[in-house]
């Protein structure tokens, strides 16, 4: 099947404040295809989409249609139309003559205009509501000649940024089948944008997952959930058990405080991620689990009992239909094939630090309490005060770079954001089974993930306490 959309290498930088909100963004569309855009607010995805549509212009990069540029083309000119969470429809019109409107502006015969409209109306679910005031509407049927508007004028690629946003959950239920259906049924390709994974496992035939404006994942449906590439994916797409490990041999990793078999072949000795999803999690008596532990919660979900167990420092989620009592002490194994193993992402943060006059160690403003020429080995202060090399020349310490690594579990958080070295707020959070993975966006544009085993809240100010006797010096060549 060959591609109708094609983006790369995208950037969207915004000139007023330098913000990136799209960075190197690279995908193909097939055509016909149903494909959703991903991700939590802010990353990206409604950007990405206005760039389709020609409503933003990308920074860099280039955006194909038919294999030929579209990239400055202006939205008029795009065989694209949008469809938004707020459906934009003219109140003073009716439902035929919002649907016609766009036919209209073209100059397309009565007779043209009649037959088309008839067409989306019954494939809409509307017919004999021609007359009908939109203000009369339910937010479903406003929904429906939303869409019928736009399919009307018989679009290569139809856009829908959130539109089922503002609906109920039981309308929402019913309308993403019946977009599902829609898609069949005209054949064009359909490109959507929602944060609601559930939609996007429903209706796609590709999800793009995307975060802080880039590309996290792209796949079926079923490689999402089953196959997900990075620990953001395997937490924002269904709920997921999170562990960091270590392969202890071939097919064998220890997480959870047990050792289990997995079918990731994986290099013994290599730090990872483990996966669970907790309907895949086997409750059984404590001697017969890989491991065991103690019942400490139990919900009743309706199709099922959601049930947290403590295992030693870790907490294990289950989905069963089976019930426990609170207090119990539980075993729990899983099956290989539900195992999946990544290799650990390295969180490792690392940044520049600068040599000040006084040849003392300094970042963000802050003087290190560190010895300069213990970093920089064989170097030593003359009597003039001068920093000298391990050859006897002069150094000058503006030329010189000293970088800083500190893990995560050696990072302090505080609310009292001038106790920090650096200042910021929480913009992302990953619980990983004993403990919370953060992700700090700082006031001199650095992120830092720090770990803690404490649940702070999203948009939370923090400082962030980097004790010097935990950080690594390396010399930047």
């Amino acid at each position: 099947m060959e591609n109708i959309i094609e983006l790369k290498n995208v950037y969207k930088t915004y000139e007023d404040d330098g913000f990136t909100a799209v960075s190197d963004f690279n995908l193909e569309v097939k055509r016909g295809e149903f494909v959703t855009f991903l991700g939590p607010s802010g990353c990206g995805k409604t950007t990405t989409l206005r760039m389709i549509a020609g409503f933003d212009l990308p920074t860099s990069g280039e955006i194909l249609l038919n294999g030929k540029s579209i990239t400055n083309l202006p939205p008029n000119k795009r065989p694209i139309n949008t469809v938004f969470q707020r459906y934009a429809l003219f109140p003073h019109m009716n439902i035929y003559e919002n649907i016609a409107f766009g036919l209209k502006q073209k100059k397309v015969s009565r007779e043209v205009i009649d037959k088309k409209v008839k067409k989306v109306l019954a494939l809409v679910d509307l017919e004999g509501f021609e007359e009908r005031s939109v203000a009369t509407l339910s937010g479903g049927q406003q929904q429906r000649v939303a869409i019928a508007r736009a399919v009307v004028n018989e679009p290569e690629i139809l856009l829908l940024d959130e539109p089922l946003g503002a609906l109920d959950l039981k309308m929402r239920k019913e309308m993403q089948l019946e977009l599902k259906a829609m898609h069949k049924e005209l054949g064009i390709t359909f490109i959507y944008v929602t944060h609601d994974q559930e939609e996007a496992l429903t209706m796609s035939d590709k999800i793009v997952v995307m975060s802080e404006g880039r590309i996290q994942q792209i796949g079926t449906p079923e490689d999402i959930y089953n196959e997900p590439k990075n620990a953001f994916v395997a937490d924002f797409i269904g709920e997921s058990n999170l562990f960091n490990g270590i392969m202890t041999s071939k097919l064998h990793a220890r997480f959870c405080g047990g050792t289990f078999e997995c079918v990731d072949d994986i290099e013994p000795g290599t730090h990872i991620t483990a996966v669970i999803r907790p309907e895949d999690v086997i409750m059984t008596t404590p001697e017969d689990g890989t491991i065991s532990g103690k019942v400490v919660s139990v919900i009743f979900k309706g199709i099922h009992y959601e049930i947290t167990v403590q295992s030693g420092k870790s907490e294990m989620v289950i989905q069963s239909v089976h019930s426990a009592k609170v207090g119990d002490t539980i075993g729990m194994k899983v099956d290989p094939d539900n195992i999946h193993i990544m290799i650990a992402e390295d969180h490792t943060n690392i940044f520049a630090a600068d040599i000040n006059k006084a040849f003392k160690l300094e970042y963000n403003g802050t003087q290190l309490d560190t010895s300069v020429t213990a970093i920089l080995k064989g170097s030593r202060r003359d009597d003039q005060g001068q920093l000298i090399d391990m050859h006897g020349d002069v150094m000058d310490p503006s030329k010189v770079k000293i970088m800083i690594s500190i893990e995560p579990q050696n990072i302090e958080m505080t609310d009292n954001a001038e106790e920090g070295l650096v200042q910021g707020y929480i913009s992302d959070l990953i619980y990983k089974g004993d403990h919370y993975s953060y992700v700090i966006k700082s006031d001199i544009g650095q992120d830092f993930v720090v770990d803690d085993e404490y649940l702070w809240n999203m948009g939370d100010e923090v400082g962030l306490i980097m004790p010097v006797e935990k950080m690594k010096f390396t010399l930047k060549k």
